[in-house]
């Protein structure tokens, strides 16, 4: 009868979430095996043996980061009955992520992701396809406001509009890193809010004849709503 391994004295998920946090403030390149191995209060070979290299653990710290901090503004997604007033819970949900005095502000998709090394392009990959695939999901989102009859913009303008509102949610992202509050990313929200007429009711028209490029044809936007 083969021999049993030694059981683990630590627990898997605490350690992950310890993972997560480091690897949220300092970024991938920025944290080291021996980081992880003291922020989680382990040793390098039970790093390896729990949860793979440092990519995978990575991998998983993202899974768990999608499935905590990054669940709320998808849930406004699907939730919310009508498209604006899911872009609008969505970009209120990120705020308060984002801001939450128990974890690193900002978006780990953001300003975790590797920025340099050769070495690291599959991860840098693996981020940006979790970032495209938030476009996805807000596009999809408007189309099912345009198949409800709530959103009138024409189905040519939905890309553009969902590329429009994942900016804002990266921006916002940036904007808290660097120290903006909750309050002062709400006037962001506020005033993305209030393009959302200008957005869903124009149509891109070209700048020019035989140019590739395209401007929106924007009147001046309303007056901005007071904030809730």
């Amino acid at each position: 009868m083969a021999a049993r391994g030694r059981p683990r004295t630590f627990d898997p998920d605490t350690a992950l979430r310890r993972a997560l946090d480091l690897f949220w403030e300092r970024g991938y390149e920025g944290t080291s095996l021996n980081d992880l191995a003291q922020a989680m209060g382990i040793a390098s070979a039970s790093i390896y043996a729990c949860f793979g290299s440092k990519e995978e653990l990575f991998r998983k710290v993202m899974a768990l980061y999608g499935t905590t901090s990054g669940e709320p503004p998808r849930r406004a997604l699907r939730e919310q009955p009508t498209a604006r007033g899911a872009i609008h819970a969505m970009l209120r949900a990120t705020a308060d992520e984002i801001t939450r005095p128990d974890t690193p502000h900002g978006c780990m998709l953001i300003l975790a992701a590797p920025t340099g090394a050769v070495e690291n392009h599959a991860v840098r990959e693996f981020l940006a396809d979790i970032r495209r695939d938030m476009h996805t999901t807000i596009r999809d989102r408007l189309v099912r406001g345009a198949a409800d009859g709530d959103l009138t913009a024409p189905a040519a303008a939905l890309d553009g509009i969902a590329r429009y509102y994942t900016t804002v949610v990266q921006g916002l992202s940036v904007q808290a890193r660097d120290g903006a509050g909750r309050a002062e990313l709400e006037t962001v929200v506020m005033w993305a809010m209030a393009a959302w007429d200008t957005l869903a009711r124009h149509s891109p028209e070209p700048s020019g004849e035989g140019s590739g490029e395209r401007r929106a044809a924007v009147p001046e936007l309303r007056r901005a709503p007071a904030t809730p």
